[in-house]
This record gives structure tokens, sequence and C-alpha cells, in this order.
């Protein structure tokens, strides 16, 4: 009886030590990507800001071709919503909305994942000229696990993980666009 006391003890301690730690990690994250882009900086917005052009270039649409696409409002203007549904759960059921326009400088977005978990994110795109044929472009995704789902941060490098993802949707940007 006694043994099966201590291990109730340890388990307990063992769980309140988890919950304690999980109050000392950071809830909000922020990843930011760049990249440099051999065109005017409004040629490269216009083409961006249509949430539809996303499909051409994020990696996220290129994991599921199959994924159902469903979209709401005028491309490319405040109130556009672009949604998703995928078999895979790496890619699950969502929607993003564009939330703001600053015409020729930024792009604010605000995305609601339904599936295989919820959260709400807002994620945003930067222009900047560094010349009149060169742009740079900001891609960002701003974000927050509550407590104790915190806790994962410690095991999940999402600065890389997510980091390569925006990444490689931006050197595909990058390599659409310098095509044209």
């Amino acid at each position: 009886m006694k043994v099966i006391k201590y291990i109730a003890i340890v388990v307990l301690l063992i769980v309140v030590a988890v919950f304690v730690i999980a109050g000392f990690v950071p809830s909000e994250f922020l990843v930011i990507r760049e990249v440099k882009i051999n065109k005017p900086k409004a040629e490269v917005f216009e083409y961006t800001k249509l949430l539809k052009n996303q499909e051409n270039f994020s990696v996220w649409s290129k994991i599921d071709l199959n994924m159902k696409h469903d979209f709401k409002g005028v491309d490319g203007s405040v109130g556009f919503v672009s949604a998703w549904e995928s078999e895979n759960p790496d890619v699950g059921k969502g929607e993003q909305e564009i939330i703001a326009i600053d015409e020729g400088d930024r792009i604010d977005y605000e995305l609601r994942f339904i599936e295989p978990f919820e959260s709400t994110s807002p994620a945003y795109m930067i222009f900047s000229s560094i010349d009149s044929s060169t742009t740079s472009v900001q891609w960002a995704f701003d974000g927050e696990m509550s407590y104790p789902t915190n806790l994962m941060l410690l095991f999940v490098d999402l600065e890389e993980e997510l980091g390569n993802d925006l990444q490689n949707g931006l050197n595909n940007l990058k390599e659409i666009l310098e095509k044209q």
C-alpha cells in the first residue's frame, strides 16, 4: 500500500511540476522571414495581395493537391476570405481573411484554423522598395499558445518549422515573379 501511495505522490508532483513550468514558458511567438525580389514593389504587391495567388507560392497549398477551396468576397480587398479543407492533417481545415491593406506597403490577415485544432492567429506581409527594381517582402506569423499547451513550445521549434515554410513560400514567390 505504501508503494502505491509513493507512486501516486510522485505522479502528482510530476503533473504539478508540468503546470508550474508551463506558467514560465512564453505563450506568444513571432516568426518572420524575408526575401528580395527583382521586381518593382507595385508589381510584387499587386500579385501578392490576391489570396488566390497564394496557391501558387505557399508550401501549404502544395501538400494536398486535392484540397477543396472556397472563396468569399472580392480578392485583394479587405474582407476577402480564402477557405480550405483537406483530409491531410498537416493541412486540415480553416480560412484566411484579409483584415487590412495599407496599399502598396502591407497586408494583414487573420488565419482561423478549425481542424485538426482550433486557433486564430494574425499574419502579415510587408513590402519595401530596396531600389526601383528590387522589393523586400517580409512574411510574418504571429501566434499564441494558451496555458498549458504553451509547454509544447519547449519541444517544438516553431521558429524553424514555421520559418522554413514561410521562407520556402517566399522563395517560390520570388521564382514566380522573376519569371514574369
